[in-house]
């Protein structure tokens, strides 16, 4: 059963169906541009995920031949004419970054961006943030920045480093490179290129799998993994161990231990 969730919008769509909240960023006219409309209703929907027990994995993606094209260029220069002084509109981005990509980073549930085309700019990031990508055929990534001669937001430069590496993510972020799926699966900014019609029954299978998953242990999983880059071997090993035990006292630890024994499928609650 699906449920349609008001965003307050048509700029963005949202449904939840079988644990999985679908979320459209839905400009197709504009390449799902982030406008200010569109991004305050996006920012919502992410906390929602992270609120809302019955969202089990949240499913990212944009509407028409985009996934996003970035930031609103025509809308800048209006933007340049607020009244904000210059330690306003920092705070005000501070806060943005912090509720969109960083609020996608912070979930503990898993997360995948479906691009049925370019992801560019901030559309980039937003992409970077999830966990998985599954890319179309015809998508593409750019970091579009140095083009309107702007440095990068919304934490674009720390996920591309995490990502690909200091060398790739420089030349990406100087040049400009558009890097078609396949060049982007090859060096790790996309987990899986599938042909075009083929991208939303796809990208929703694998998000309808990892909601079905044990919730609790995906969300520890995402602890230790977050982890990893950032500490020696033995606090990681330690922190996982702890992890682990806290794992092991779960109903759905239990259930999947009864499920193995049975040769049945397991049935998990989240307990």
């Amino acid at each position: 059963m699906e449920r349609r969730i008001d965003t307050g919008t048509d700029q963005l769509l949202a449904t939840l169906r079988e644990g999985v909240l679908v979320i459209t960023l839905n400009r197709p006219e504009a390449r799902n541009t982030l406008s200010v409309e569109l991004s305050t209703a996006l920012r919502a929907m992410i906390k929602l995920a992270g609120e809302d027990a019955a969202v089990r994995a949240v499913l990212l993606t944009g509407a028409g031949k985009a996934f996003c094209a970035g930031g609103d260029v025509k809308g800048m220069g209006e933007n340049r004419k607020t009244t904000l002084t210059p330690e306003e509109r920092l705070a005000d981005l501070k806060f943005r970054q912090m509720a969109s990509t960083g609020a996608i980073l912070a979930l503990r549930k898993p997360t995948i961006a479906a691009l049925p085309g370019p992801a560019v700019g901030a559309g980039l990031a937003l992409a970077l943030s999830c966990d998985i990508r599954i890319a179309a055929t015809s998508a593409f990534v750019s970091t579009g920045y140095s083009r309107v001669a702007l440095s990068g937001d919304y934490g674009i430069a720390w996920l591309l480093t995490r990502l690909v590496g200091t060398g790739r993510a420089r030349e990406l972020m100087f040049t400009n490179a558009r890097l078609d799926a396949a060049g982007a699966e090859r060096i790790g900014l996309v987990n899986r290129v599938v042909p075009d019609a083929e991208l939303n029954e796809a990208a929703f299978a694998m998000a309808r799998e990892l909601a079905a998953g044990p919730a609790i242990a995906l969300a520890l999983m995402k602890d230790n993994l977050d982890l990893a880059p950032h500490v020696a071997y033995r606090e990681a090993a330690d922190q996982e161990a702890e992890r682990m035990v806290m794992g092991q006292r779960t109903e759905d630890h239990k259930e999947a231990v009864r499920a193995f024994i049975a040769k049945r499928a397991p049935v998990f609650t989240g307990t």
